[in-house]
């Protein structure tokens, strides 16, 4: 199949069009961002700090305003429309931080995350206990005496609930270790692979890149560079200025 056919095939689900945003009057973290994602994707956004990787998710999920652009899902204008909106019409958001009610257990945290559909909860959960065995086996376990792993786990988990069509994930390997870090790309993969098309923001972009579809690099609230996950792993330009320590194993290889 020819690369023409592959992209006329392509289905696209989620995208963001010369998307300007920021947090404060005058000052622009994204100036001029683009996006596409197709159904079954699963997208990697990396980049420098400071480049807009969280704020290019929050602008898609509602809670940093666009100023100009605009953000469409299945052809529909969603800019700037409120987060329970965009629940409600399938995009579900796990941000970085304080992404779990701690003092609540497992099942009430998946409670939490269909709230807007309680009669859902049961079909939902089998899913869930399904796609993650751990979570159904100890959903009467508190969320705050879990592993950060674990609790990462809950998170994505909640944000299912909702049968979201495609899901935002802000750095989820943050702060866990090496091993942990491992099990959450492969439980995003997982997750992709059970039919969520996922946009993934990550730091540790060596490892984002082997699983993803496409790739985004953002610099300085632009896409820079973008290609399969492929294709950016083995660009010099994007070894040389953006992948830091996957420079360093090229060197080593060669």
């Amino acid at each position: 199949m020819t690369d023409t056919a592959k992209t006329a095939e392509r289905e696209i689900l989620l995208k963001a069009t010369d998307i300007v945003a920021g947090y404060v009057p005058g000052v622009n973290i994204l100036n001029g961002c683009n996006l596409e994602v197709a159904k079954g994707e699963l997208v990697g956004i990396i980049g420098p700090n400071g480049a807009g990787k969280s704020t290019l998710l929050k602008a898609l999920f509602g809670l940093v305003h666009v100023r100009s652009g605009s953000v469409t899902m299945g052809g529909e204008d969603i800019t700037n429309h409120k987060a329970n909106s965009l629940v409600s019409q399938g995009v579900g958001f796990v941000p970085q931080n304080n992404n779990v009610f701690p003092s609540l257990t497992v099942e009430e945290n998946m409670r939490m995350g269909v709230y807007l559909r309680p009669k859902s909860f049961d079909e939902r959960f089998e899913f869930i206990a399904d796609l993650f065995p751990t979570l159904g086996e100890r959903r009467a376990q508190r969320a705050g005496a879990m592993s950060g792993g674990e609790r990462q786990m809950v998170a994505m988990a909640r944000a299912l609930m909702m049968n979201p069509s495609v899901l935002l994930l802000d750095e989820p390997s943050a702060g866990l270790s090496p091993v942990r870090q491992d099990e959450t790309f492969l439980r995003t993969r997982m997750i992709n692979k059970a039919g969520v098309s996922v946009v993934m923001v990550e730091q540790n972009a060596r490892r984002c890149l082997q699983i993803c579809d496409r790739g985004y690099v953002l610099d300085q609230g632009k896409d820079a560079y973008t290609g399969t996950g492929k294709e950016l792993q083995s660009d010099p330009k994007v070894i040389s200025l953006y992948l830091g320590t996957l420079a360093e194993d090229v060197d080593k290889a060669s």
